[in-house]
C-alpha cells in the first residue's frame, strides 16, 4: 500500500530533524545525562517538527539501547513506538479530545506504572484547544506527576495556553525551517525516491512551503504525480500559481481607478465559481509582494513567491504607486477578509471594498442618534458657562455678550503695544488678509477653523481682535494647542506676531436656540427618511 511521502520520510531521530538544532541538541544532552524534565512545551508554526520531536523524545527516554541521545530504532520499544503499538506512549489530539472527561481519563490512567518502558509519556497535540475546565483538570497532575510520567505538549498558538500550564513546562520554540534547508531535504528525498527534481523546482517548493517541512514534502508528492521532471514551471502549475493574470489585471485596474474593469473581472471569476475569500487572500499576497519590492528592491526576488515573468509585472505595479497607498490597500483588504467571514453575501462585501480601493468612495457618513447630539451640546454649554464675560473695551455695552480669551502660551506671547482700555472704534484697522489666514489655518487645524467661518478681524498696534458669531470658537480657543496653532498661522501669513483677543457676538441663549433648531431639522430629516424607506416612526 502506498504511503504518503511526508509520513514515509518523517524524521525518526533527532539527527534527522532539520533547522531545529538549538532544540534537538538540548534534548539529546538531557537524555544522555538523565536529567529530562517532567513536562515539555513545544511551540511553533505548522510543519516545523514539534510532534516529530515529541515522538523521538518519548522513544529515546524509553529506548533500551539509546545512542548519543537518539533512539536506536532497533529494539522492540523503538519498533513498537514507530508502529503505534507501544502503550507506554499515549498521543492525545486536543482538537477532538478537549473536554474535562478526557483529561480525567488521562489522570486516572497516569496512576498505573508503565508496562515496558521506564516512563509513561503523554503527548498532547494542539494543547491550546483544551477547554478551560480541561486545563484546570490537567494542572494538578502536571504540577506533581508520578515519577514515571512525563508530559509533552505541542501547540501552534502559545498565547492560548494558560500561564499556569506553561510555567510548569520547559518551553522550546521551533523556528520556521530555512528555505535552503527545505530544498536540500527535498533533493535528498527525491533522490531516494527516484524523482527528477531540479534545483529551481526545489527552491520553488521551499518558498511555497513557508517554513513548513511537511507542506514541502506533500507538495513534492503531489508534483511527482503530475510531471516526470519537477521544475519551477511544473511546481507552479501544480500549486495553482500559474495563469494568475487576473490578479495583475485587477491590481492594474485599481491603480488606474477603473472600477468597471475591476468589478467585471470579479464577476467573471465569480461565474467560474472562484472563491472570493481566496481571491481576497491572493490580492493580499500580491500587494505584500509589491510592498516588499517598494521597501527592498534588491532583495525582493528572495523575499517573494512568484514566477520570473510575474516579478516584472509586480515591479511595474510597484513603480506606478506609492508605499502609503499600497499599505492602505493591504489594510482595507485584510479588514474585508475578516468581514467576509461574518457576512451572508461575500460578493457584496468584496465589491464594496474594490469600489473603495478604486477611489470612488472617499469617506462614509456615520449617523449618530439625538441623545448623542444633546449630550455634546450640554457639554459645550457647560464649558461656555465657565468663560468669564469681559467687555472688549471700556464703556462698550454688555449686549451682545463679549468674551475675551488670551493666548495660553505667555512665554511666547508679545506684550501689547497699545492700551486696550483707551482704544476707540476708529483706531481699529480691518485685517484685509483675514481670509488668507483662515485658508491657511484650515490646513493646520480644520476642526477649529470651521468655528471661524463668517468671522472677521481688525488690528490695533500688535493686537488682533477676532470677532466670531460661533460661541464654540471661544471654547476651542481656550485650548492651548489650538491657540498656539492660530497664533503661528497669523504670524506666518501677516508676517508679525500678534496678541490675540477674541469675542463672540452671539449670546448663550441665541446659541442654544440655534442648536435646538439644528436638532429639530435633524429629527425631521430622520422622520422623512424613515417614511421614504417604509419604516415605522415611534
Amino acid at each position: 500500500m502506498y504511503k504518503a511521502l511526508y509520513r514515509k520520510w518523517r524524521p525518526l531521530t533527532f539527527d534527522d530533524v532539520i533547522s531545529q538544532q538549538h532544540t534537538t541538541d538540548t534534548l539529546k544532552n538531557q537524555i544522555i545525562s538523565g536529567r529530562t524534565a517532567h513536562a515539555y512545551l513545544f511551540t511553533g508554526s505548522r510543519g516545523t517538527g514539534k510532534t516529530t520531536c515529541a515522538r523521538i523524545l518519548a522513544k529515546a527516554v524509553n529506548c533500551r539501547n539509546m545512542k548519543n541521545g537518539n533512539p536506536c530504532l532497533e529494539c522492540d520499544i523503538c519498533r513498537d513506538a514507530d508502529s503505534g503499538a507501544l502503550t507506554d506512549i499515549v498521543e492525545i489530539d486536543a482538537a477532538s479530545n478537549n473536554g474535562v472527561d478526557n483529561i480525567r481519563d488521562l489522570r486516572d490512567g497516569a496512576v498505573y506504572t508503565p508496562e515496558r518502558g521506564a516512563y509513561k509519556i503523554y503527548i498532547i497535540d494542539e494543547v491550546h484547544m483544551l477547554s478551560q475546565g480541561a486545563f484546570n483538570a490537567l494542572l494538578k497532575i502536571m504540577e506533581e506527576p508520578p515519577p514515571y510520567v512525563k508530559f509533552i505538549l505541542a501547540t501552534t498558538e502559545i498565547h492560548k495556553v494558560p500561564a499556569t500550564i506553561a510555567s510548569r513546562c520547559q518551553r522550546y520554540d521551533f523556528r520556521r525551517i530555512k528555505a535552503e534547508d527545505i530544498a536540500a531535504r527535498l533533493k535528498y528525498i527525491a533522490q531516494q525516491e527516484n524523482i527528477s527534481l531540479t534545483d529551481d523546482g526545489a527552491a520553488m517548493i521551499a518558498k511555497l512551503a513557508d517554513g513548513g517541512m511537511r507542506d514541502a514534502v506533500s507538495l513534492l508528492d503531489q508534483c511527482s504525480a503530475c510531471a516526470e521532471t519537477i521544475d519551477a514551471a511544473a511546481v507552479s502549475d501544480t500549486a495553482g500559481i500559474a495563469g494568475r493574470d487576473y490578479l495583475y489585471d485587477m491590481l492594474s485596474a485599481i491603480n488606474s481607478s477603473d472600477t468597471a474593469k475591476a468589478l467585471g473581472i470579479t464577476g467573471s471569476l465569480y461565474d467560474m465559481s472562484k472563491d472570493l475569500s481566496r481571491l481576497c487572500e491572493e490580492l493580499i499576497a500580491q500587494l505584500r509582494n509589491i510592498m516588499l519590492i517598494k521597501v527592498s528592491p534588491e532583495n525582493a526576488a528572495s523575499l517573494i513567491v512568484c514566477m520570473p515573468d510575474e516579478l516584472e509585472k509586480l515591479r511595474e505595479l510597484a513603480e506606478s504607486t506609492d508605499l502609503d497607498t499600497v499599505m492602505a490597500r493591504l489594510s482595507a483588504l485584510q479588514e474585508c477578509r475578516e468581514r467576509m467571514m461574518k457576512v451572508m453575501n461575500k460578493r457584496v462585501e468584496f465589491e464594496m471594498t474594490l469600489i473603495r480601493l478604486c477611489g470612488n468612495v472617499n469617506k462614509t457618513a456615520e449617523t449618530i442618534d439625538n441623545s448623542e447630539i444633546y449630550d455634546k451640546i450640554k457639554k459645550l454649554e457647560d464649558k461656555l458657562s465657565s468663560v468669564q464675560n469681559v467687555p472688549l473695551s471700556g464703556g462698550r455695552p454688555a449686549e451682545p455678550e463679549v468674551l475675551t480669551a488670551r493666548n495660553p502660551a505667555p512665554d511666547t506671547e508679545p506684550q501689547p503695544t497699545v492700551d486696550i482700555k483707551k482704544l476707540r472704534p476708529e483706531d481699529l484697522i480691518p485685517c484685509n488678509r483675514w481670509d488668507e489666514v483662515l485658508e491657511e489655518f484650515r490646513k493646520v487645524n480644520p476642526a477649529v477653523a470651521g468655528s471661524l467661518d463668517g468671522s472677521f478681524a481688525a488690528t490695533a498696534g500688535n493686537i488682533i481682535f477676532i470677532t466670531s458669531q460661533n460661541r464654540f470658537f471661544i471654547t476651542l480657543f481656550k485650548n492651548k494647542e489650538n491657540a498656539i496653532h492660530l497664533s503661528e498661522t497669523i504670524s506666518r501669513v501677516l508676517g508679525q506676531r500678534y496678541v490675540i483677543k477674541a469675542r463672540c457676538t452671539t449670546t448663550v441663549d441665541q446659541q442654544r436656540n440655534m442648536a435646538e433648531e439644528l436638532i429639530k431639522k435633524a429629527q425631521a430629516n430622520n422622520i422623512e427618511t424613515a417614511v421614504e424607506n417604509g419604516q415605522g416612526v415611534n
